[in-house]
């Protein structure tokens, strides 16, 4: 490869992780320098022919002489945030995030997208939807036009934000969720795995069911 491709390291060595390698393997044009990961059972072992070099602490050494860019390989389910710390590392070591968009994932020229974002396979993003740094759009999710959704948010596997929805920083919308059109999610708040949420919910509040509402 030549010396322009981005040299990039995946940061975290779980599920996530593994939807994201290969995606990029098929995407193509990066140079997959390695893994880190926290867990000692994963060192010396490969994800789909990436190494994993070993944990963290090898961030340092290898930023700038090995590698020039990131990627987050943590996913989140409840918090999302071990992914902003991740991000924040990257940065910290003066690695560049690496912005990534499935093969199979759609997202509108008339779109937005923060840095490090990452579109998996046959999401969607619409014309005029804003993303902020460190979004992940899971697999199957929509978020539709005139969204604005913040730093380091999960919408994940097959959620829907209907149009002009807003998303707060850090906050996470579970799998199968639909959020009604014109709905303001607050910061760090949890739609939890198939709500319906049908008006604005506060920040760093829990809410569940159709129609959503605050957990007990």
């Amino acid at each position: 490869m030549s010396r322009s491709t981005p040299r990039c390291l995946v940061l975290g060595g779980g599920g996530h992780a593994r939807v994201l390698i290969d995606g990029l393997l098929a995407l193509g044009g990066v140079e997959l320098v390695g893994v880190l990961d926290s867990a000692q059972g994963l060192w010396g072992g490969e994800i789909y022919g990436v190494p994993v070099l070993g944990g963290d602490d090898l961030l340092p050494g290898l930023a700038g002489s090995r590698a020039d860019h990131f990627v987050v390989g943590l996913g989140g389910v409840r918090d999302n945030a071990p992914r902003r710390r991740l991000f924040e590392a990257g940065l910290a070591h003066g690695l560049k995030p690496l912005t990534f968009v499935h093969p199979r994932a759609f997202c509108s020229p008339q779109a937005a997208l923060g840095l490090g974002c990452q579109l998996m396979p046959m999401s969607v993003v619409n014309a005029g939807a804003a993303l902020g740094a460190n979004v992940i759009v899971n697999s199957g999710a929509v978020v539709e036009h005139d969204c604005r959704v913040g730093e380091h948010v999960h919408v994940a596997t097959g959620a829907r934000l209907c149009s002009t929805v807003q998303v707060g920083a850090q906050a996470h919308i579970g799998a199968g969720a639909v959020i009604k059109q014109l709905v303001a999610i607050g910061e760090g708040a949890l739609v939890a795995a198939g709500a319906v949420v049908v008006r604005d919910v506060a920040p760093g509040v829990l809410i569940k069911g159709a129609p959503a509402r605050p957990a007990e």
